[in-house]
């Protein structure tokens, strides 16, 4: 059954969904701008940014988080350790598993670098009404929902 658009104002789904991709994509773009200069790349402070949330997380761990191969985030990981930001350890319920984990420095960039991000969207959010901070609101839960399904 194919969802029609029921008011005049409602775009239909081919037009929605184009909308929605393209405004996703540039706020995720903001997001990746809004960075500190000289900061390391993209990939890199995605893993920092999970090993921030989770802890201590294996190759494949942080591979799979991260949609890409085992063979492409190795190379993050051996970036992130060579500039001291994380380390590599066993797991202590099996020693034949590496984890990695933030440094000190790893710990404190990632921190930064999320509440830079943070701040500026908190200050594009304040900037708005509160009726567009509902409708954000709302649009969240439901973006939420598709990302979930």
């Amino acid at each position: 059954m194919q969802h029609r658009a029921t008011e005049a104002s409602t775009p239909a789904i081919p037009e929605l969904s184009a909308r929605v991709r393209a405004a996703v994509a540039h706020l995720y773009s903001r997001f990746r701008s809004e960075r500190a200069h000289g900061e390391v790349g993209d990939a890199a402070i995605f893993a920092l940014t999970q090993l921030l949330k989770a802890g201590p997380l294996s190759l494949s761990e942080l591979s799979e988080r991260a949609h890409v191969t085992p063979g492409s985030m190795s190379q993050t990981v051996n970036r992130l350790t060579a500039g001291g930001l994380a380390v590599r350890g066993r797991d202590p319920q099996d020693g034949r598993r590496v984890l990695f984990s933030l440094t000190a420095e790893g710990d404190r960039l990632a921190s930064e670098v999320r509440a830079q991000r943070v701040g500026w969207l908190n200050a594009r959010l304040a900037e708005l009404t509160d009726d567009e901070r509902a409708v954000l609101a709302r649009a969240a839960e439901v973006l939420e929902r598709i990302a979930d399904s």
